[in-house]
């Protein structure tokens, strides 16, 4: 539980109550300490096996949907997606526990404590002497007041919140961010940027302020039986902003459907995640002055803001510098001769990001995602072999068991929680709000992102996005985090409904709604399109894989392009083994510091690199082939014989633009002729 019900009661108020009160008292009384001893053994046995039994049932949720997957694969049925399948086996499960399985055989008998104004975290009850502790549940509503809590496996089942969010979101997240793919991401920086931060906030405030008259509209025609404030509208906006496509993701993935789609809607899920959160916190904490706390007040406004942008950038640092030091420990230790320690230190690394994060008041969410970028970007070069292929399959299967125990737990709590509030005008209001909220957060932005694109957004592309914002395991958790008051609650079971319909209907139209739009599929996720120019071509390999380290130049965001200069003469040579030797790039009255930061393999990466530059790096205006008195270069200019290769102005080009093409993916492997000095691409698979 979170807020205020996290304090433990205070020494002084010590309640005395009632022995007839209580089912402790019941058994205690007229019986001996050695009767006593063996019910509060038996009792403590009996909830070990009750946690057993309710492990248990997850991991067989989790098996069945692995086993169900696999069929599903064999069969190639793509209509449903694993989540959505654990979903429908967290439902049917719920049910069963929620009417098949029987009420405990005690029952608790309520006492009034009028005296206190606020419930305590932890009593200590004084029965005939001895002295008894009790811990806090939660609020029950006057109409549950005998009805609940009776079964004791639906308690075991029911998840301190605080369990998604220390336990499984951050290995959800790190994978996001240790597994994205440069190239891509980085063409299209800008663009995910906008849609992930000025579109979550668009979708945010717009759906905040439709609620809020859906809300007004309740409270017309009784259908409100509780407070629900205009920052509870707000909230649920941020809350319900966070999207997570994975199902359309999975499908594009196995499809191979365009990569710049791909890239967009992966990048926006991965950043809109993070921003969700830190709106929401923000959220949180606008406190105006005065009496009425909810109204609007700029001061509170403004703090807000100043509330976003320190906890982002704070987590943001803080993540980064995790990974910076997690890349020097590898890199200046001989860590890579025990692959097994390497690889528990970089685990734990990560890991403990998102608590360190938390721990300061920061967000661990946005902390995490950029400690991952950080580790794959710089850690993971300093990794030995083994280590690197060992994190990446252990984050992979910790992200699959993570989010389908999630999606599993989804489907159990629509029976097995306890404080559900349905109503039928909140919730078709926020099918509506989210649907407009959507069109107003991609058709605007598109259209202002295609004014400064070479590449633009095609409107298939933005109908996609639009039909693709499905909600999922960080609405779900977010809305799950607080559900202590009547507006909250009815958030929550709101928030349920849209993730499983978003999943199984959104998710499972996927694949008609590619081929209605007709964008292309069987593409392969690692390079682009082939060129649409009529140039002559010495091989259609060498003319595509040229083309597409222009297009990757040209398109990757400014922002980054300068900011990658300084990364790779400077930041690489510190934190790995690779990038040019700090003795070239900085000063040389730096000469001593350079030669302690630089590491012994640069030197050898530099020297191979040297000749890698020279025999098998060309351009489409390098390259020239003759044939006859006839010489015909890449663009398929021709002229008298005069054949060249322009080597010389290959090696002019700087290391950091060759390095750049190598990091984004864009150079594949390639050999040479040395007669006609040819350029053949090889299949490489990343």
């Amino acid at each position: 539980m979170a807020g205020p019900l996290r304090r433990r009661l205070p020494p002084l108020p010590l309640l005395l109550l009632a022995a007839g009160g209580l089912r402790a008292a019941e058994r205690s009384g007229g019986s001996s300490s050695a009767m006593e001893e063996l019910a509060t053994e038996k009792e403590a046995e009996e909830s070990h096996r009750q946690d057993s039994v309710s492990l248990l049932t997850f991991i067989l949720l989790l098996t069945l949907t692995i086993l169900t997957i696999w069929l599903f694969k064999h069969r190639r049925v793509r209509f449903l997606h694993e989540t959505g399948l654990a979903m429908i086996y967290g439902l049917i499960v719920g049910v069963i526990l929620r009417y098949g399985t029987p009420s405990t055989s005690g029952h608790d008998k309520p006492f009034s404590c009028s005296q206190e104004d606020r419930p305590f975290t932890t009593l200590l009850v004084n029965v005939s002497g001895k002295f008894f502790e009790y811990t806090l549940k939660g609020e029950i509503s006057p109409g549950k007041i005998h009805n609940v809590e009776q079964n004791d496996m639906l308690r075991k089942v029911t998840f301190d919140p605080e369990v998604f969010f220390n336990i499984l979101l951050p290995p959800i997240i790190f994978h996001a961010g240790y597994s994205l793919k440069k190239r891509h991401f980085f063409r299209n920086l800008g663009s995910i940027l906008a849609y992930a931060f000025l579109g979550t906030a668009v979708s945010c405030f717009i759906i905040g302020n439709l609620m809020y008259g859906v809300v007004k509209l309740m409270k017309l025609v009784g259908q409100l039986s509780d407070k629900f404030y205009y920052t509870d509208c707000l909230l649920f906006g941020a809350i319900i902003s966070a999207t997570d496509p994975v199902t359309v993701l999975a499908i594009f993935n196995e499809l191979h459907a365009d990569v710049d789609l791909y890239a967009l809607l992966f990048g926006e899920s991965v950043l809109n995640d993070a921003v969700a959160i830190v709106l929401s916190s923000s959220i949180v904490a606008y406190q105006p002055t005065g009496e009425n706390t909810h109204a609007f007040d700029a001061a509170a406004f403004f703090k807000s803001v100043g509330v976003f942008l320190g906890i982002f950038s704070g987590s943001f640092m803080m993540g980064a510098v995790t990974g910076v030091v997690t890349a020097l420990v590898t890199k200046f230790t001989k860590l890579h001769c025990f692959p097994l320690l390497e690889t528990a230190l970089f685990f734990l690394m990560s890991w403990s990001t998102f608590l360190l994060a938390e721990a300061c008041g920061f967000t661990g969410v946005v902390a995490v995602l950029f400690c991952g970028i950080t580790q794959a970007h710089y850690t993971y070069n300093n990794l030995s072999v083994e280590s690197r292929s060992r994190t990446k399959q252990l984050f992979e299967v910790l992200h699959f068991l993570a989010e389908n125990f999630i999606f599993s737990y989804m489907g159990l709590a629509l029976f097995t929680f306890q404080k559900h509030i349905f109503s039928p005008v909140f919730i078709i209001g926020a099918f509506v709000a989210i649907f407009l909220g959507r069109a107003a957060h991609i058709y605007p932005l598109s259209f202002l992102l295609n004014l400064g694109r070479r590449h633009k957004i095609s409107w298939s592309f933005q109908h996609m996005m639009m039909f693709s914002g499905l909600r999922g395991a960080m609405a779900f958790a977010l809305a799950i985090r607080d559900t202590a008051t009547y507006s909250h609650q009815m958030m929550f079971s709101t928030t349920l409904l849209i993730v499983f319909f978003t999943v199984w209907i959104v998710g499972g139209g996927t694949t008609p709604m590619l081929s209605w739009l007709n964008i292309r599929v069987g593409v392969d996720p690692d390079q682009d399109p082939p060129p649409s120019n009529d140039s002559f071509q010495v091989l259609q390999g060498d003319g595509q894989d040229s083309a597409r380290r222009n297009r990757t130049k040209q398109e990757s965001a400014w922002l980054f392009r300068l900011w990658y200069s300084f990364d790779h003469n400077y930041l690489k040579p510190i934190l790995t083994h690779s990038g040019p030797p700090l003795t070239t790039t900085l000063p040389s009255w730096c000469g001593l510091i350079a030669r302690c930061l630089t590491s012994p393999q640069v030197y050898d990466n530099q020297e191979q690199l040297r000749e890698e530059d020279s025999d098998f790096i060309l351009n489409d205006g390098d390259l020239t082939v003759t044939y006859g008195d006839t010489t015909i270069t890449a663009n398929g200019s021709s002229g008298p014989h005069t054949a060249t290769t322009n080597l010389d102005s290959r090696r002019t080009k700087s290391s950091s633009e060759e390095a750049l093409e190598r990091d984004l993916g864009a150079a594949d492997h390639e050999v040479t002729s040395r007669g006609t000095r040819l350029v053949f691409p090889l299949e490489y698979n990343a």
